[in-house]
């Protein structure tokens, strides 16, 4: 979430962690929400920028963040099935 404050990034963290834990059917606290979020708005922005596209604005980078969020839930489910 690059150009935005840590309180800012926290905030939008936590609510495209929830909407994430919402679409993906994933149960989890505030805390990880907010992670899972925040490093998903990094991994989002890293795949978008392989295929240069950029999400500038603040619903663009929730948009960014959840997708990227989604990918990581899907990820730790995927390594969770390999047990």
């Amino acid at each position: 979430m690059h150009g935005y404050g840590i309180i800012m990034t926290i905030i939008l963290g936590g609510i495209a962690g929830f909407i994430a834990e919402k679409i993906m059917n994933f149960n989890t606290g505030l805390i990880l929400n907010i992670i899972l979020g925040i490093v998903g708005a990094v991994v989002g922005n890293f795949l978008l920028g392989l295929i240069g596209v950029g999400m500038g604005g603040l619903i663009g980078q929730i948009i960014v963040a959840v997708v990227g969020a989604c990918v990581l839930i899907y990820g730790y489910r995927m390594i969770g099935s390999m047990r």
